[in-house]
């Protein structure tokens, strides 16, 4: 398949809520981002995550070719992205992918999920 997609995406919105109504891991309250790797080759990706009142933080990985990765927000490990905290996220991939922000707020039992897919140049 044709490589799809941009190589630089960001999400201007992220905020993993505190609490939750919930103890499963997959009810639990965070932010997603849900990348798709269409191309023959392995995306490297670059994540830098901002905040409005420290230095950002970066990260890397690797979504093979033909896949998709899944990156939790709360999976972010080092340093962690803190919970009840603004930040904004932007993606560097060295091929072209498509990146979709997702969150899962369950603070109440009445669970609301929101998604959207990320701005893209490049």
């Amino acid at each position: 398949m044709a490589e799809i997609g941009k190589t630089i995406w960001a999400i201007a919105e992220g905020y993993i809520p505190g609490g939750s109504a919930f103890t499963d891991r997959a009810l639990m309250s965070h932010e997603t981002a849900c990348i798709l790797n269409a191309g023959d080759r392995d995306a490297h990706v670059d994540l830098t995550v901002f905040f409005a009142d420290r230095e950002p933080v970066r990260y890397r990985f690797t979504v093979a070719a033909r896949r998709t990765r899944h990156v939790r927000f709360d999976d972010l490990t080092d340093p962690p992205v803190p919970r009840d905290t603004d930040y904004a996220s932007v993606f560097v991939s060295d091929v072209p992918i498509v990146v979709q922000h997702t969150r899962l707020d369950s603070r109440k039992a009445e669970i609301a999920l929101m998604t959207t897919v990320a701005y893209s140049e490049g």
